[in-house]
């Protein structure tokens, strides 16, 4: 082969090189969205005001329990006249740094919410917020606690910064989800976590 011709030939193995590294390097790009680490998303939902759920505590002075005559028992406990706080807890670092607390609050008309307040994460693809059964871990192996336990995905996290309000649907055991999990599906890692504790 003559000289010009390898020389085109050459040329032509660098042309679809360099495409192919084009190529890949958008790809990588598309899937690991390096930019949003450079952008925050704040969100300032309406946070309901609530006050801890009360407990029952005996009457002064009473001696003896009353009769079964003197009460009626409801057959369902009376919904709350506003918002209750029933259980708390404070996010953990993960593989990302995250800061705020959660709260899960139950309205007036039955339902709940999970509230995050002051939140403070990096923003990433594809991060959802959890309700999960497994336990609160620090450190590296908590990165991938959730992964291994059940749990109720409340929808994609709204942003990295600021007060969020998710619903929580109405079938679920909160005993059986007690920890609060910014979990990012993409790449199966948790940002940070909240194991929840009544209030």
């Amino acid at each position: 082969m003559d000289a010009p011709a390898l020389a085109g030939r050459r040329r032509l193995w660098w042309w679809i090189g360099g495409g192919a590294v084009v190529a890949l390097a958008i790809a990588a790009a598309l899937v690991f969205q390096p930019w949003l680490l450079f952008v925050d998303v704040r969100v300032d939902d309406d946070i309901p005001l609530a006050s801890a759920a009360p407990t029952a505590e005996p009457s002064a002075g009473a001696t003896s329990p009353p009769a079964a005559s003197d009460t009626a028992a409801p057959s369902t406990p009376p919904a709350p006249a506003a918002p209750v706080e029933l259980s708390r807890g404070t996010l953990i670092s993960h593989e990302h740094e995250t800061t705020g607390t959660v709260r899960v609050i139950q309205l007036p008309d039955g339902s709940r919410q999970l509230v995050i307040e002051n939140l403070d994460t990096t923003n990433g693809p594809d991060v959802h917020v959890w309700l999960s059964a497994g336990p609160v871990v620090e450190g590296f192996d908590g990165w991938f606690t959730a992964g291994g336990h059940p749990y109720v995905d409340l929808g994609m996290i709204k942003g990295n910064q600021g007060n969020q309000v998710y619903d929580i649907p109405a079938d679920v055991d909160l005993t059986a989800y007690p920890t609060v999990d910014l979990w990012c599906v993409q790449f199966a890692v948790s940002f940070g976590a909240a194991a929840l504790a009544a209030s």
